[in-house]
């Protein structure tokens, strides 16, 4: 079967690193996807909430997606983060992303405004309509305060063929079965949350949008291919290994903890955009214990 877009197993969803101004520092975003496609990812999202979107102005997520194009050299697909909670500014945004040479849409729920499920169905048809590139649709209840039903999912992939799938951030398992049961075939689910990424996968998931991949992605696509081969425990055994970095990736506001980590690598600076602000030290005494853990076991 030819789905409607693949973007692999393994999408990392890239932050944004700023320099001590908290200006956009576009070297190191270069240098951070050529580190991620060289460690797993299949795939990269610019300019979403791991990227600190609600702070970028247009323009730099602009500036950014095309900095990351030019960084894939086509080893990578890169996806676009062009939601809003106004449907004009989405099709905007998905307009100039698509300009901009981007791969496929990630499209969010619109937040603060709490659209009904009516309302969904006229903002996504405007982005899909604005558009030939896949669009992914960003379910994310947690922070959009607004959650599509499974028949409005259902719905919106019948009847637009670039609707390609979702990201679904949400830990209903539940819900996952009924997307699978009810949507089309091709209909592409991807996990939002790292730590539920081998459940996902057992209900028919096709991989994650990942924060973790940006350090661990070479272990997060053995677990994916160990359970795709059917070698079941190895990929809960991994699983098992990752939890405590999945979890603790999540200790305060995404992406403050994975900015750190990237910092204690020496990837990034760790420096994020207010109202976020920086892991204090006993957090990083607590993060950066797990990440040595890891590494010893």
């Amino acid at each position: 079967m030819v789905k409607r877009f693949d973007a692999g197993e393994v999408i990392t969803a890239l932050v944004t690193p700023f320099n001590k101004d908290r200006k956009v520092d576009y070297s190191k975003i270069e240098e951070l996807v050529k580190h991620v496609i060289s460690t797993g990812s299949d795939s990269v999202l610019v300019a979403a909430t791991t990227g600190e979107s609600p702070t970028l102005t247009n323009e730099e997520e602009i500036e950014i997606l095309s900095t990351a194009k030019r960084a894939c050299q086509n080893k990578a697909k890169v996806i676009f983060s062009a939601g809003s909670n106004s449907t004009e500014t989405a099709v905007k945004m998905t307009k100039l992303g698509t300009k901009e040479g981007a791969d496929a849409i990630l499209s969010v729920i619109p937040y603060y405004n709490k659209p009904s499920q009516e309302g969904m169905i006229e903002h996504f048809s405007a982005v899909a309509e604005s558009t030939e590139l896949p669009v992914i649709i960003y379910n994310i209840p947690g922070r959009t305060g607004a959650n599509m039903s499974v028949s409005t999912m259902k719905y919106l992939s019948e009847k637009y063929s670039n609707i390609a799938g979702v990201k679904q951030s949400y830990n209903d398992l539940d819900v996952i079965s009924e997307i699978r049961i009810n949507c089309p075939e091709d209909f592409i689910i991807y996990c939002g949350d790292d730590s539920l990424t081998l459940p996902m996968l057992s209900l028919g998931a096709q991989g994650v949008v990942s924060v973790a991949s940006h350090l661990w992605g070479k272990e997060i696509k053995s677990m994916i291919n160990n359970f795709k081969n059917g070698n079941y425990v190895v990929a809960k055994n991994m699983h098992m290994k990752l939890y405590p970095i999945f979890k603790n990736l999540f200790m305060t506001s995404n992406p403050v903890p994975i900015k750190a980590a990237l910092a204690k690598k020496g990837l990034i600076q760790e420096y994020v955009r207010r109202p976020l602000v920086e892991l204090s030290d006993e957090q990083k005494e607590i993060l950066y214990k797990v990440m040595d853990d890891f590494e010893q076991n």
